[in-house]
């Protein structure tokens, strides 16, 4: 069977699929060598997450190889705007990842799980305000770069903790001075041009975890592998 790669998340994960989506060229990537499962919920924080996650992955038959945990861009909306209820207090977001890196690693049908932690990306309040949450008319952003940036540093200060891996997409993004904000697509979500940065991150992280698609076996023969005057024997080699 197959192993699988599980996309756990916000709504950056639930769109992953979309067009240009970082975890369709993920899926297409790993095509022949591992699914790639998607568990994105639009609007969770990591305490919502944290309560969910047992739950969220259950179902998932078979070898899990890694996990993706992509959480903080909705506990970073500020306390006293309009995203007020998605907040999530700091230390609380490190105790929230916590746990669930916890609950990821003890699952015994996991034994050699790779988590990685996945940071909140930097948000462009201009985009924000052009974009308000829920028709919000306050004129206020309900979420800033300087707040994502404090939970991007958490998250990868929680990673470092656990042992496990960690992309920091807002740092990335954020490479080189007056950075490119065609990343996102309404100051948070992110455009095909940030799906594709995220996506080479992701592949990067599997690679260094021994997870490259060279390390994993094709799933069937593959046709070139096969000989023409005898195509069957390639099926009956891997019975």
């Amino acid at each position: 069977m197959r192993p699988s790669i599980v996309l756990f998340g916000d709504s950056i994960t639930e769109e992953a699929f979309g067009e240009g989506g970082w975890g369709a060229s993920l899926a297409n990537h790993y095509s022949r060598s591992a699914d790639v499962v998607l568990r994105g919920y639009s609007g969770y924080n990591t305490r919502w997450a944290a309560r969910v996650a047992g739950r969220a992955v259950a179902s998932i038959a078979g070898t899990v190889s890694a996990v993706t945990v992509f959480f903080g861009a909705n506990d970073a909306a500020l306390p006293d705007r309009a995203s007020a209820a998605q907040h999530v207090p700091l230390d609380e977001y490190r105790d929230n990842l916590r746990a669930i890196c916890a609950l990821l690693k003890v699952r015994p049908w996991w034994p050699s799980v790779v988590v990685i932690l996945i940071t909140p990306p930097p948000v462009d309040e201009d985009g924000r305000r052009r974009y308000p949450y829920a028709q919000d008319l306050s004129g206020l952003p309900e979420r800033t770069n300087a707040a994502a940036g404090a939970y991007a540093r958490a998250c990868v200060e929680v990673a470092r903790q656990c042992g496990v891996r960690a992309i920091d997409i807002w740092s990335r993004m954020q490479r080189f001075s007056g950075w490119d904000k065609g990343f996102l697509r309404d100051g948070l979500h992110l455009t095909p041009r940030g799906n594709r940065v995220l996506f080479e991150e992701v592949v990067f992280a599997l690679k260094d975890a021994d997870l490259s698609l060279e390390a994993l076996p094709a799933d069937l023969p593959l046709f070139g592998d096969m000989d023409p005057d005898d195509p069957a024997k390639a099926f009956d080699d891997q019975d």
